[in-house]
């Protein structure tokens, strides 16, 4: 039978307060933690409580016939400690049942891949060390933030000791080959790659409840349908996407959380399908082909790389302001330093800062708390200011050596926040919280609240 391999995100990251240039030097702690408190909240009723108890459920049911994957962010399992330690104790029933697999990623969401490789490991090393704390699992299998991976990314995850790792199913890596087979790193051939098929993921992720959507209503019946005429020589069809689709991006009176339930049961009984996990899937199949991917890719967005985080004046010069530093955070006992610098490592800062309102511009607006661009960047600037002054405060007084910051970008270069406003002419209005006009396009990835 051929492998239905589903895995589900889960990303939560320390929203920072409004922190004004007073604030610098006279207050070191940047976080809303009402904000985060709330939101965290609010997400775990809406979504991973009940989404857990239907997985659940679904286990009890049919035992060994039903599997599942998951990814949760050191900073996810961090808030949910703090702030909702049921929904901690829900994954530890999952864990406790073996249909579950639990996968590496970076501790902060972070874009270390892209910059530091002694960052990323660092990363990789305390995410996988808190997973086997609280849910007594040991990670095998790897994926790394928003799916950005490359050949060089391959060659740090295999270095690592990871054997599979998941990733987007992008057109400009696959040309016309299907993601329904089992690839491998064409450089690093002994890492396996489970691609992202993100037509059938999107059509629950995104497309569900729209209904100006011509498959609308997607029943259990229709989607097994869909699975039932993939090519038969196609051997794994990988659905992954944001646990939040269940009860958050798609609310619970849309049906998600029967269909969660039916859709699942439906594949099973058909007996065309078997879910495995990544690592199962790793272990049954052999690669067809080896992927060359010079370039990173991700899932975010239409262009399927990073230019929803790393790219813009913007995004460069608090990305590079940020890294300057990683050098002395590397020989840094400071347990409050340690903490802001994992936090400030978010990718979700970098996304807040992203100018691209043409086509992907609703999206980016999406759960971003600030009005701009801009305000994004100055907000966290001031943070990072004060950061910095700490953390080479810190070099001074141990005696390690500080390195010239290197700016790729100039300050004559940041676009003005009139510049900017003016292009959100193109993008939703924003009154306080900020509402998608339309629905999201297929392919583009929603951002953490």
């Amino acid at each position: 039978m051929k492998s239905l391999c589903l895995y589900f995100q889960i990303h939560q990251p320390f929203r920072l307060r409004t922190y004004r240039f007073f604030d610098i030097g006279s207050d070191h702690y940047y976080y809303d933690d009402y904000q985060n408190k709330h939101i965290v909240r609010r997400i775990a009723n809406n979504c991973y409580l009940p989404a857990n108890e239907v997985l659940l459920s679904l286990i009890k049911e049919f035992g060994a016939k039903f599997k599942v994957s998951f990814s949760i962010s050191g900073t996810a399992l961090e808030q949910f400690q703090k702030y909702s330690p049921d929904v901690i104790e829900s994954f530890k029933k999952l864990a406790k049942t073996g249909n579950v697999e639990f996968l590496a990623e970076t501790y902060s969401h972070s874009l270390a891949a892209t910059l530091n490789p002694g960052e990323f490991k660092r990363q990789v090393e305390e995410h996988s060390q808190a997973v086997e704390k609280l849910f007594g699992y040991k990670t095998t299998a790897f994926r790394n933030t928003e799916l950005i991976y490359s050949n060089d990314i391959a060659g740090m995850v295999q270095e690592m000791g990871f054997k599979t790792l998941l990733t987007e199913g992008a057109k400009q890596v696959l040309a016309w080959k299907s993601p329904n087979f089992l690839y491998c790193s064409a450089p690093h051939e002994r890492l396996k790659l489970l691609l992202r098929n993100y037509q059938l993921s999107d059509d629950i992720a995104f497309r569900f409840s729209q209904r100006d959507w011509s498959e609308w209503p997607l029943t259990a019946e229709k989607y097994v349908g869909w699975l039932n005429a993939v090519d038969k020589k196609q051997e794994v069809v990988n659905l992954f996407m944001d646990y939040e689709t269940f009860g958050e991006h798609q609310k619970a009176d849309t049906g998600i959380f029967e269909f969660l339930h039916a859709f699942p049961a439906k594949v099973i009984k058909s007996g065309k399908w078997t879910f495995r996990t990544p690592t199962e899937v790793s272990n049954e199949l052999q690669p067809v082909a080896g992927l060359n991917v010079p370039h990173a890719i991700s899932w975010a967005d239409e262009e399927r790389d990073l230019t929803a985080w790393i790219g813009n004046d913007l995004q460069d010069e608090a990305f590079a302001s940020l890294y300057s530093v990683a050098h002395i955070l590397a020989q840094c006992d400071d347990k409050d330093l340690l903490r802001d610098w994992n936090y400030l490592q978010g990718s979700d800062h970098f996304y807040y800062m992203c100018t691209k309102w043409f086509s992907d511009g609703a999206v980016h607006h999406y759960f971003n708390p600030y009005g701009s661009p801009y305000e994004a960047f100055i907000n966290y600037m001031n943070v990072l200011s004060d950061f910095l002054v700490r953390v080479n405060d810190y070099a001074d007084e141990n005696g390690i050596a500080r390195k010239a910051l290197v700016i790729r970008s100039k300050k004559a270069e940041v676009p003005p926040a009139r510049e900017i406003k003016a292009d959100k002419k193109s993008a939703p209005e924003k009154s306080g919280k900020t509402v998608l006009k339309s629905a999201p396009k297929p392919s583009v990835r929603l951002k953490k609240k």
